[in-house]
């Protein structure tokens, strides 16, 4: 979906149609969940502090988000999918991977299937989404996001290596900033660059990651679409209206996160063994700190404890914080899911 949670606001409200406008972002030390195309060509961004964002457009309007109602949109974009195929990976609200291989109305052609999904978006729900179509889920992904908003962007199989040789690998599905730069410090700046190394090099300088890397710069992705989706981990946090660095503050705030994050894991019912703690300071630096055990969490007491010695372990004297955040992963379930994923649960 394009801008999708600004999309529905100017949807549903006429006066915000054709204006700058970001959802979230409310109050001095808000973030921008969403911009609309409006905002955008300001250089205004999702996760950009509100701050910013009003520096690069004056005029930009805030609307607090509703996210129930993006759920049941989604859930309405969801039942056109399904339309066309009963294999749809969710990837958030707003995005999913379909497999049309054997599609309800056995059409012959994944671009077809592709624009007549987005003409029933359009139709049914006034909002407008764009397509990536490929054999594989990696080059359907990129595709999506070659010619936005109301795309359809094709890469057939025997443009599929030549494409990826030259796409910048910070532009690789997968690929977040510390793996980019790690690649840029060995001169592996486009897909083609990473030809020059074998797996066993690449697995040595990315771990798993190398493996996926190498079949990828040869247009080689053999993940399925998956029906049902794992999550990886479950977690809470919180960023605070003000700045807080005294010991009595931090304490009652983990305490709100901590108590908010065992809630959900006693839902989720499977247990893990990695408990990963959040900071962020003032200044937008975040420092993670985890503790994998050899046994599955269970003991809640415990487990405070370990991530209070984190926490004090961390957080340096005088240096202000505005998150703090407590997740888990390692599953048990997961020693059977080998597939490599960017999921983020919060």
């Amino acid at each position: 979906m394009d801008a999708f949670y600004a999309s529905v606001e100017q949807r549903d409200n006429p006066d915000l149609r054709g204006k700058p406008i970001a959802v979230g972002g409310l109050g001095g030390r808000g973030v921008i969940a969403a911009a609309s195309y409006e905002a955008r060509k300001f250089g205004v961004r999702s996760a950009m502090p509100s701050r910013v964002a009003l520096r690069k457009c004056p005029t930009l309007l805030f609307v607090k988000p509703t996210f129930e109602k993006y759920k049941a949109v989604s859930n309405e974009i969801n039942a056109i999918f399904h339309r066309y195929t009963s294999i749809v990976e969710p990837l958030s609200l707003d995005e999913a991977f379909l497999d049309v291989t054997y599609s309800k109305y056995e059409m012959q052609s994944a671009t077809l299937i592709a624009q007549e999904i987005k003409n029933d978006i359009r139709n049914e729900l006034s909002l407008i989404a764009s397509a990536g179509v490929s054999y594989n889920k990696f080059l359907a992904k990129i595709a999506s996001d070659q010619d936005k908003p109301d795309g359809l962007f094709v890469i057939p199989p025997e443009e599929g290596p030549t494409f990826i040789k030259q796409l910048p690998i910070e532009d690789f599905f997968g690929v977040g900033k510390v793996t980019a730069e790690k690649m840029k410090a060995n001169n592996i700046f486009v897909g083609e660059d990473l030809l020059a190394y074998s797996k066993i090099e690449l697995q040595q300088m990315f771990g798993k990651t190398g493996s996926f890397l190498y079949g990828i710069a040869r247009g080689i992705d053999h993940r399925k679409v998956k029906a049902t989706r794992i999550r990886k981990s479950v977690g809470a946090e919180q960023t605070f209206s003000e700045n807080i660095n005294d010991e009595i503050s931090i304490n009652e705030k983990f305490t709100q996160v901590f108590e908010k994050w065992w809630e959900r894991y006693e839902n989720h019912k499977l247990k893990g063994r990695t408990v990963t703690l959040k900071i962020r300071n003032f200044e937008f630096e975040t420092i993670t700190r985890s503790i994998t055990e050899t046994e599955y969490i269970t003991n809640k007491s415990d487990v405070r404890q370990k991530l209070t010695d984190l926490m004090r372990e961390s957080i340096v004297a005088g240096v202000p914080i505005r998150l703090i955040g407590v997740s888990i992963s390692g599953f048990e379930i997961e020693e059977t899911d080998t597939e490599v994923q960017q999921l983020t649960f919060w």
